[in-house]
């Protein structure tokens, strides 16, 4: 429809991938506060010596603990989610792939709350980690299983949501978060999350597989939130965010109400088309396509850029420049 048909080739945009080294970097250390009030506000710092040059950029600074409970962390260098559990892990004597995932501002298994893109400069992170296997035999008694899948940035991909009345949704054994370690014996650690929804959706209708899971360890469920931010985004047009970006260091940026409401559409239309959630992927998407004049540009920017691996048909690519146009003609 648009001319050029999209290339299928490797996919770079990998979980192997390092997103960027940092330019100078943020200097800071890692570690552990002892007894530590939960949620301060995360703050900017600046060298200061009268016989030493300020460093030009600043240093980025934020608290951090396990979910299930543990001590108060200060977590600061990094400029890719990579690199961020890499500093986790140093700062909690774990390996970075015991981190299944993160939330901002609450312990609990909030999917609305998941740390993707961006994070705001006051936002404090709890990581979630690995807790007990489960092996679970299913059949397969509809064409979707009913998932959407998302991952870490780092290998872990794992349930961001699932389906009312589906397949899934009858075991009570899979819950929201649970990583997917195994597909019918196959590894699927450093696997992005579509390489995981695709392998799903090719389980055969009427068939029985069996899938590994990794649940993440038992949190604080019973203890009431140790935030008043939870349950939505704290980030709000204006504020300052840490923005993650595919192939580049982080950057900080203001937070734009139109630009996010596009990114939501678009995520959306990624987990409706390909059983995916990805805010890095949906922002990288509009990113691209808010300079584009038109339908046809813009299919051809996707082919020629990293995104041409995913194999986007046409009509889905019409969809998002739908997303993008709203946008721009002010109507989001």
């Amino acid at each position: 429809m648009f001319g050029k048909k999209t290339k299928k080739h490797h996919n770079p945009y990998s979980p192997s991938q390092d997103r960027g080294e940092p330019d100078g970097g943020y200097e800071g250390d890692n570690r552990v506060e002892q007894g530590r009030t939960p949620i301060p506000n995360a703050h900017l710092s600046a060298h200061e010596d009268n016989n030493v040059q300020p460093d030009p950029k600043p240093k980025l600074t934020f608290h951090c603990q396990q979910a299930q409970g543990s001590p108060t962390g200060i977590i600061s260098g990094f400029t890719n989610v990579k690199e961020l559990y890499q500093k986790i892990a140093v700062c909690y004597d774990l390996k970075p792939s015991d981190i299944l995932f993160c939330t901002l501002n609450t312990h609990k298994i909030d999917m609305k709350m998941l740390l993707g893109g961006q994070i705001g400069l006051d936002d404090f992170i709890f990581a979630h980690v690995k807790g007990q296997n489960k092996e679970i035999q299913l059949e397969k008694t509809q064409e979707a299983l009913g998932l959407t899948i998302t991952d870490n940035g780092a290998g872990i991909a794992f349930i961001k949501r699932i389906k009312d009345g589906s397949v899934i949704s009858n075991c009570p054994h899979i819950k929201v978060g649970d990583h997917i370690e195994k597909l019918n014996g196959v590894e699927l650690v450093g696997c992005r999350h579509f390489e995981v929804a695709k392998a799903l959706k090719e389980i055969p209708k009427d068939s029985t597989f069996t899938i590994r899971l990794v649940e993440p360890l038992s949190s604080w469920a019973d203890i009431g939130p140790r935030s008043n931010k939870t349950g939505s985004k704290s980030v709000k047009n204006g504020m300052k965010t840490l923005r993650f970006r595919a192939n580049e260091s982080a950057v900080i940026e203001d937070v734009d109400d139109k630009k996010m409401a596009a990114q939501d559409k678009i995520n959306q239309l990624l987990e409706n088309f390909m059983g995916i959630n990805d805010e890095d992927l949906a922002s990288q998407i509009y990113d691209l396509g808010i300079t584009q004049s038109n339908t046809l540009d813009f299919a051809e920017a996707i082919d020629d850029s990293d995104l041409g691996a995913f194999g986007f048909t046409d009509d889905f690519i019409f969809e998002l420049w739908g997303a993008i146009t709203d946008v721009k003609s002010g109507r989001v």
